[in-house]
């Protein structure tokens, strides 16, 4: 490890360590399981101080890339499992495409909302269904799903149970629609109060955002999804398609 750390860069000491050490696990040079060179070894190569060298090694455990093992150092952990979240199949489907064992509860039950006015959201002033879910890997909250449906195409929505249930299969076999096309956009946000309760994070804590909108036949805009990822937790993919391979594109 020949790397230098940058004592005049804004970056603090410790956390370029655990940039520099966590680009080595993915490069494959600590593999999983592996022990990581001791703090006094780290300590000595950069030289800086070992309080510095714990907490960079403090941020690789809470973000779950490292476990400490008590007399015996630190070592990687196996990689998250990779969810393609962003496919059309929907948030079940792709969790177990994904082969990653999920459970999703609902937070809040179907109901009838009014959107307030937001110049983002397609619903902004007008009445829809709304409703929230989160999903947890090996018990841990990963995701974070703020649902709005439209009231028209979706009648009677609040009386079906979507406890543990996908969303586009009720679409699917109870309206016979199935969709078609999605727009959607990537941001990174800091968790407020309800939503860091939620997924078990601190406030300020750094999440993806994931804003979709789905599109039915003859039904622009029929569902907007914000989605709340974990990133720490669980790695979020999107599989990209040539647009010559034909068949919907992976939105």
């Amino acid at each position: 490890m020949t790397a230098a750390l940058n004592p005049k860069s804004p970056l603090p000491l410790y956390h370029q360590l655990a940039d520099l050490l966590l680009q080595r696990i993915r490069a494959g040079e600590y593999p999983a399981g592996t022990r990581i060179p001791s703090e006094p070894e780290l300590a000595r190569t950069f030289r800086i101080g070992r309080p510095t060298v714990r907490h960079a090694t403090d941020l690789l455990v809470r973000r779950q890339c490292l476990e400490r093992r008590r007399g015996s150092g630190s070592f990687v952990v196996e990689p998250p499992g990779q969810v393609d979240l962003f496919s059309l199949a929907g948030t079940l489907a792709s969790f177990e495409r994904g082969g990653v064992a999920a459970r999703t509860t609902l937070v809040q039950r179907t109901r009838r909302i009014h959107v307030d006015p937001h110049p983002e959201h397609p619903f902004s002033g007008r009445d829809a269904w709304f409703l929230t879910r989160l999903s947890r890997v090996r018990g841990e909250p990963v995701l974070l799903e703020e649902l709005t449906l439209d009231l028209e195409l979706f009648p009677g929505l609040d009386r079906h149970s979507l406890a543990g249930r996908s969303l586009s299969q009720l679409v699917d076999e109870v309206y016979h629609l199935r969709p078609e096309a999605a727009d959607q956009d990537f941001r990174v946000v800091r968790a407020d109060g309800g939503r860091a309760e939620l997924l078990a994070c601190p406030e300020r804590e750094p999440l993806l955002l994931v804003r979709r909108r789905l599109h039915l036949p003859g039904a622009r805009d029929a569902l907007f999804a914000e989605l709340y990822c974990r990133t720490d937790r669980l790695v979020f993919s999107q599989t990209l398609s040539s647009p010559n391979a034909g068949g919907l594109p992976h939105a």
